[in-house]
């Protein structure tokens, strides 16, 4: 293989290929291993193959680009970047988006190399013009140039450079082009940000962090809708908790979501502050947030109790991030009769709403009743009964017919519920009572398709694992369980030989 592959780059080299040939040699290369590749390769091959980049027939073009992204993974990034800068650079500013997006990477790629990275960042020419590259048209180069930039900002030097150079002044100058690219910027600050304290105090630094948390106090709805995703991942980190906190950002976003009871216009942003709020319980402490900022439980509550369909959809999904862990139920449980009467509208949602809203009300349903084995305590399984019996008359009937309709997504939601109470002794025992449900289980002829198949396969394998479904179900139902999960999630019974050969 290897030696084809050469034949055909030496004739690469000296400009005699026509396009089958190229073709093939694309196919070739998969074909060998990358140690073969780098040992008969030479600079003379890959400046023709760069050289053909600037052919204008675009089919040769994107055979180049599948060659040359074959041919530069196999290569050491400290000789990429020592050999090829000049054809790095021109990728750069190569009309077509492929070969944009395959240099992009390369320097994403040659970054993660420590002595490679130093050889970059002498050539700053080449991070100006992928910060450029944020402001292209093309979103997938976009993207390339976020990645590549991230990974510059993976050690310190990348750090300094990015922040404490003229290169500073060209991220800014490209935020100038328009909203879409200053988000993407504020995307990348972010993704950056994320990776230590020590990458978020040069975000800080910068400018750039505050310049994005002014606009979530901006005149501007949809800006702050789109500010407000960007907060919440930062969020995602202690160090970026801490620094939202000091900022005095939590207690902005709570101050909004207070004065959004007079603002027309709130209705686009709210979503993303309360959203903003159940994603700092979780990684913080529910009880905590939902002491200090008492408004933003008030707004979900309220919001669940509208009658607007967007807002019980962010309300619902709230309360399902809340109520993930136990102590954010247990918050939940504080508020007594409102939170029942609320659950039995999201029961209601999740049998009559429109089908998209309703795959959100049993996500958060499934979230709401699942208790981890070792939190199993007395108090929470009255708890998780008691709001189980609070979503419908026949709660168990409701996910069952639910889960026999023929929509794909609802069935393996409704499945979800059930797997979430499957190892607790209650639920266990109501199934049980419940006629013909154990069959339903077992009976692997009502799951149409691979997703609901897993579904199945998961409830069952809850029940199983569960320490007290033996003595609840009794040995018979018992063992089925088990052989069901012992057959796997796609087990189809063989048919008797006698019958084919008689079928002949």
């Amino acid at each position: 293989e290897m030696e084809a592959a050469a034949a055909v780059l030496e004739r690469v080299a000296r400009r005699e290929l026509p396009r089958e040939e190229l073709r093939a040699l694309c196919l070739a290369l998969q074909a060998v291993p990358p140690a073969a590749l780098r040992a008969s390769l030479t600079d003379r091959h890959l400046a023709a193959l760069f050289a053909l980049l600037s052919s204008s027939d675009r089919e040769q073009v994107s055979i180049c680009v599948s060659i040359l992204e074959r041919l530069l993974l196999a290569l050491d990034r400290l000789y990429v970047i020592q050999n090829l800068r000049e054809e790095l650079h021109k990728g750069l500013f190569h009309p077509d988006d492929s070969v944009k997006i395959l240099t992009i990477s390369q320097v994403g790629r040659i970054v993660e190399n420590s002595d490679a990275v130093t050889e970059v960042l002498n050539s700053p020419e080449l991070l100006r013009q992928i910060i450029n590259c944020i402001g292209e048209e093309k979103i997938a180069v976009a993207k390339e140039a976020i990645k590549s930039l991230s990974r510059v900002a993976q050690t310190q030097e990348g750090l300094e450079a990015l922040f404490v150079s003229d290169l500073l002044s060209d991220l800014k100058n490209v935020m100038a082009m328009s909203d879409i690219v200053r988000y993407r910027v504020y995307e990348l600050i972010v993704e950056i940000a994320s990776v230590s304290a020590d990458s978020l105090n040069y975000c800080a630094n910068s400018g750039l962090i505050s310049e994005l948390i002014g606009e979530l106090t901006g005149d501007d709805v949809l800006v702050r809708a789109t500010c407000i995703e960007m907060v919440t991942s930062l969020a995602h980190t202690p160090h970026g908790r801490q620094y939202l906190a000091q900022q005095g950002v939590i207690d902005k976003i709570s101050n909004i979501i207070v004065g959004a009871e007079s603002d027309p216009f709130s209705g686009f942003y709210l979503p993303g502050f309360v959203k903003f709020f159940g994603n700092l319980a979780v990684v913080d402490s529910p009880q905590q947030i939902c002491e200090r900022y008492p408004v933003f439980m008030e707004k979900v509550f309220e919001m669940a109790e509208s009658h607007d369909p967007t807002m019980i959809g962010v309300a619902v999904d709230t309360l399902g991030i809340l109520g993930s862990n136990v102590e954010g139920k247990q918050v939940l449980q504080k508020t007594r009769s409102r939170f029942q009467n609320l659950l039995s509208k999201i029961g209601h949602q999740a049998k009559n709403a429109p089908a998209e809203l309703r795959l959100r009300c049993l996500d958060a349903i499934s979230s709401l009743l699942y208790l981890p084995p070792e939190q199993q305590t007395e108090d929470l399984l009255r708890m998780t009964e008691s709001w189980f019996t609070s979503l419908s008359s026949q709660p168990l009937e409701l996910f069952r017919s639910i889960s026999t309709q023929p929509f794909p997504d609802l069935h393996c939601g409704a499945l979800r519920v059930f797997t979430a109470i499957a190892n607790q002794p209650w639920a266990q025992k109501l199934m049980l009572d419940s006629p013909g449900f154990v069959e339903y289980i077992v009976d692997r002829s009502v799951e149409p398709d691979k997703a609901s198949k897993d579904a199945k396969y998961e409830l069952v394998k809850a029940l199983v694992n569960s320490k007290t479904i033996a003595e609840i179900f009794g040995n018979q139902y018992y063992l089925r369980l088990r052989a069901y999960l012992h057959e796997g999630p796609y087990y189809v019974k063989a048919v008797s030989a006698t019958a084919v050969e008689g079928a002949e």
